[in-house]
């Protein structure tokens, strides 16, 4: 167990370490569309723009702690490249959101869980507080698909 943990770790900076660079290769004005999926490769979403724009979902979900959104002018050039598991943007989570509303907020979650008897369903994001504590964010949405509550907790840490 201890070797699959290790190894899991091992994966986790890579992917950071990735990112970083990758990120680092993309300038606000001058990146493309083409350069920004040259280096994240296909988006797990696409979200339109007032003006033409457009926003790229990219999920680093359930392994990493990040989802990126990345805002193209209609231009394709880079507008804007955000982090979204952050704190405030989970304050903008309020009830009565719906499922789209959600995940345009904080891209693709790591866990989706139903609750039959409750008729709820719990979308979960795995996210770093920092300096270095893991968290999830969970988003409970009720029957008729609108958010009822939030809740941000410690991850629980496997055992030995």
């Amino acid at each position: 167990m201890a070797g699959a943990a290790s190894a899991a770790l091992v994966a986790l900076l890579a992917l950071l370490g990735c990112d970083a660079q990758r990120i680092s290769e993309l300038q606000v004005g001058v990146a493309t569309e083409a350069d920004v999926r040259q280096r994240f490769g296909e988006p797990d979403g696409i979200w339109p723009e007032a003006g033409g724009g457009q926003t790229l979902e990219y999920t680093r979900q359930p392994a990493g702690h990040s989802n990126y959104m990345i805002t193209l002018g209609a231009d394709g050039k880079l507008l804007a490249l955000q982090q979204v598991l952050e704190p405030a943007q989970f304050a903008r989570v309020q009830p009565g959101l719906d499922k789209q509303a959600v995940r345009r907020l904080l891209g693709k979650p790591a866990k989706q869980t139903m609750f039959s008897l409750k008729q709820e369903t719990d979308w979960d994001w795995n996210w770093i507080e920092p300096p270095n504590r893991e968290k999830i964010f969970t988003v409970t949405f009720g029957r008729d698909g609108l958010v009822l509550r939030t809740a941000s907790l410690d991850k629980p840490q496997d055992g030995p």
